[in-house]
């Protein structure tokens, strides 16, 4: 590591916003249960398949995408070469996932944070492309948290509309509409 006692403090900060983001509660921006493997812990496979809109992704594809980015990062802070090949929109690619489907892509995305943290902690030299590329990680991957917290909150409270509607009603409840 660097010599630069700044650095050591840049380093701690970074890793303890990334570890809150993702799975332990320090108490910094989060409150206790919200992380992001506590949070994808409570989802079912249909809520993950349900975009909130027409025009919002499904959290299973905010999970995937998620992965995706921190898989690309990595690898560039690990081999520090800018990959050439980066497809982002497939990244965004994903339909509808059933159980184990969800499960699965939950076990990608742990292993892609799990592959992360591995490599910030072993970061020896911390240059700005070092510096600025574990700030974009936690920065994306707590917007994301987020964003999915957002949606579950929405899929949630249609599904409980739903129901009422659906035991008021024998018709087709309206409100399973992807327009929302």
């Amino acid at each position: 590591m660097t010599t630069d006692p700044t650095a050591n403090h840049f380093v701690a900060a970074i890793l303890e916003i990334l570890e809150e983001t993702l799975d332990t509660h320090h108490g910094l921006f989060l409150d206790g249960g919200d992380s992001m493997f506590e949070t994808l812990a409570a989802v079912t496979a249909g809520e993950a398949s349900r975009p909130v809109s027409a025009s919002c992704a499904s959290i299973a594809a905010q999970v995937n995408h998620t992965a995706y980015y921190l898989d690309v990062l990595r690898e560039e802070l690990d081999t520090a070469k800018e990959l050439e090949s980066i497809d982002w929109k497939q990244a965004w690619t994903i339909g509808p996932v059933n159980d184990e489907e969800w499960t699965a892509l939950v076990a990608a995305f742990r292993t892609a944070a799990d592959r992360t943290m591995a490599v910030l902690r072993g970061v020896t030299n911390w240059d700005d492309d070092a510096a600025y590329g574990a700030v974009a990680i936690a920065v994306h991957t707590a917007y994301h948290l987020g964003e999915i917290r957002q949606a579950l909150c929405t899929i949630q409270n249609r599904e409980q509309r739903c129901e009422a509607e659906s035991d008021s009603s024998a018709s087709q409840p309206s409100c399973y509409s992807a327009s929302e």
